[in-house]
């Protein structure tokens, strides 16, 4: 377990009814008999506000969730649901009200928007100076390069002819193209072979970053969680596998991985949750290269299907931890609880009646977990996932791959 270096607590001596200093509580709402937990505020209603509000329960935290729709996986759980357009300051405004923090499940709020919220006297976190990072890929490339954080090469290019430019300057194509705003599981980013192969990411209407293609050996991800005043832990860092762009497997930890290029990546990941001044979960994804380096790929303040191994993997999960550190609460032990922990994706397919498949599911490995979104199944949509664990890795996966392919039904024995 990797710590930074903090000072004491500020709430340390903390007292119930008491403010606890610099950490913007108002504790407007409270439980009936005048016993008063913080409420937490969610902009978002998918499967990572579901899970966070799930590892809340526990604690007595009250969560309050402004979801697109009654059937988003969040709006489904949690009481207190505000439907309404996150885009709209106003909403945003009502929403906030009768909450102590505000928090998010994506990064599409407007910044501008947040930035009215703190001047209202609203705790954000992470804040619009950290969260703009993820949000805009132009913005998190420019920073990186200020702190020195190793990139691909990349630059905004203006139109086909100037990506065709960027891929003469870092040896030709292909290239990669991305909208620097708005995408998410491959949407938004483009992988180009010609000069003619470029128009499309242009028809967006916002900038586009080029970046050259890197060789890599596999993709990592390194979690971390930081509190406002400036306590840190780091989980261990994790191999990712993508199909088709969207992450299939997380394998934690990421096998035959150096203990020293580990060390570097959650060395990395903290530096970069302390620069950019980030509160909460961040997950900096990664690429290994050939050559033996590792290179951001993206960042993503918020928890992260990277790390959805930790809800039965790990002694506090990404969900608790990032509660407690929007909270300002003292962080939890982000050890692994197993020698091998492993995640698979369940994607929608032609087989919508997974609960059918939980008798098989459950009689063949009676150590599995399951999760699952509430979400109507759809092919290629991420409804669920599970998790498990064990000492040896070759079964560890088969395990997990055996149950997400059963419930997908592309498996049937």
């Amino acid at each position: 377990m990797r710590h930074t270096a903090h000072p004491p607590h500020p709430t340390a001596g903390y007292r119930p009814g008491a403010s606890p200093g610099g950490s913007g509580w108002r504790n407007t709402a409270g439980y009936p008999g005048g016993v008063t937990f913080p409420v937490v505020g969610m902009v978002g209603g998918g499967q990572l506000a579901r899970m966070t509000h799930e590892a809340g329960i526990p604690l007595g935290i009250r969560f309050k969730i402004l979801s697109d729709t009654p059937q988003d996986s969040a709006a489904q759980v949690v009481s207190d649901v505000v439907i309404g357009d996150y885009r709209d300051l106003e909403t945003l405004r009502a929403f906030a009200r009768g909450c102590d923090v505000i928090t998010f499940d994506h990064e599409h709020v407007p910044i501008a928007h947040l930035r009215a919220l703190e001047a209202d006297g609203i705790p954000v976190r992470p804040g619009p100076d950290a969260l703009v990072h993820a949000a805009d890929k132009g913005v998190m490339r420019a920073k990186l390069d200020e702190i020195g954080a190793p990139s691909p090469r990349h630059r905004i290019v203006s139109d086909p002819a100037d990506a065709a430019a960027f891929a003469e300057e870092v040896g030709g194509f292909p290239v990669i193209l991305k909208t620097v705003r708005g995408g998410y599981d491959g949407k938004g980013v483009w992988f180009v072979r010609t000069q003619a192969d470029a128009e499309a990411p242009f028809k967006a209407g916002v900038p586009v970053l080029a970046e050259e293609k890197v060789d890599y050996v596999r993709e990592l991800a390194a979690n971390i969680v930081r509190s406002p005043h400036g306590q840190a832990v780091s989980y261990p860092v994790v191999e990712s596998i993508q199909v088709d762009g969207v992450c299939d497997t997380v394998i934690a930890p990421a096998p035959n991985l150096s203990e020293a290029l580990a060390g570097e990546a959650q060395a990395l990941a903290l530096r970069i949750a302390k620069e950019l001044d980030v509160t909460g979960h961040l997950a900096v994804e990664l690429f290994e290269t050939t050559d033996g380096r590792i290179l951001v790929n993206e960042l993503a303040m918020r928890p992260h299907n990277s790390g959805h191994w930790t809800q039965d993997g790990a002694i506090t999960s990404q969900f608790a931890n990032h509660v407690r550190a929007v909270l300002d609460l003292p962080l939890g032990d982000p050890r692994p609880r197993a020698k091998w922990t492993v995640m698979a994706n369940v994607l929608g397919g032609d087989y919508p009646d997974m609960y059918a498949a939980y008798l098989h599911c459950m009689a063949h490995d009676p150590q599995l977990k399951i999760h699952m979104y509430g979400k109507d199944v759809k092919h290629g949509r991420k409804v669920g996932h599970v998790n498990t664990y064990g000492d040896d890795l070759d079964d560890v996966l088969e395990r997990a791959r055996h149950a997400a392919g059963y419930l997908r039904g592309t498996i049937t024995a």
